[in-house]
């Protein structure tokens, strides 16, 4: 009779400690949940994973006799009455020379809209190789009707693509931008549309 009150406390116990490890998985996993979002933004920034070319603060590699065309994508998401355009379809740069391409985007609507813009590079496996220094993405930029803006984007392509077996033949890159309308920082997917009531 004397080992049962002990063995009651040792499943108490037991109990307890499922309990506290439960809780801690869970705050856990939802720390993760948030962390993962920008945890998984700087791991493509940094590989170029997905298409998502490297930020870096210099360009220090030589310029190669090798040149690639870049061509230049832009489009404006629903909700959002912008015309947004590169100054340039397309460019021949050298691999490893700093280029500055302007973009224009203009307010056509007739009220007072916020954008951001966000980006990628096709095909995905360049995306490590193309190394932007300046760029106006992730920057809401609010416009009033007619208002005009011009933004630089500053990059150039890593001249160790030629080594990668993967992509050393590729003749041409994308860089694709879309204008999102903005709300509190971030891009709406779609903006909410008012629907017209229906008359019987």
């Amino acid at each position: 009779m004397s080992e049962a009150p002990h063995v009651q406390h040792d499943v108490q116990r037991n109990i307890r400690r499922t309990v506290l490890v439960c809780v801690a998985a869970a705050f856990g996993m939802i720390g993760l949940a948030y962390a993962s979002v920008p945890l998984y933004d700087l791991f493509c920034k940094a590989t170029g994973y997905d298409g998502t070319p490297s930020v870096r603060t210099a360009n220090d590699s030589t310029v190669i006799d090798r040149e690639i065309a870049v061509r230049f994508d832009s489009n404006v998401a629903p909700g959002l009455n912008w015309r947004f355009a590169p100054e340039q379809p397309e460019i021949k740069v050298k691999l490893g020379e700093t280029v500055t391409v302007l973009y224009k985007v203009t307010n056509v609507g007739d009220k007072t809209t916020t954008g951001i813009a966000t980006y990628n590079v096709q095909p995905d496996l360049v995306g490590s190789y193309f190394s932007k220094l300046e760029c106006f993405c992730f920057t809401e930029q609010t416009l009033k009707p007619g208002e005009s803006l011009e933004s630089a984007v500053v990059f150039y392509v890593d001249p160790r693509l030629v080594e990668d077996s993967d992509v050393k033949d590729l003749t041409a890159i994308t860089l694709s931008y879309t204008y999102f309308p903005s709300k509190g920082g971030k891009p709406v997917a779609e903006a909410a549309t008012s629907k017209k009531p229906i008359v019987q």
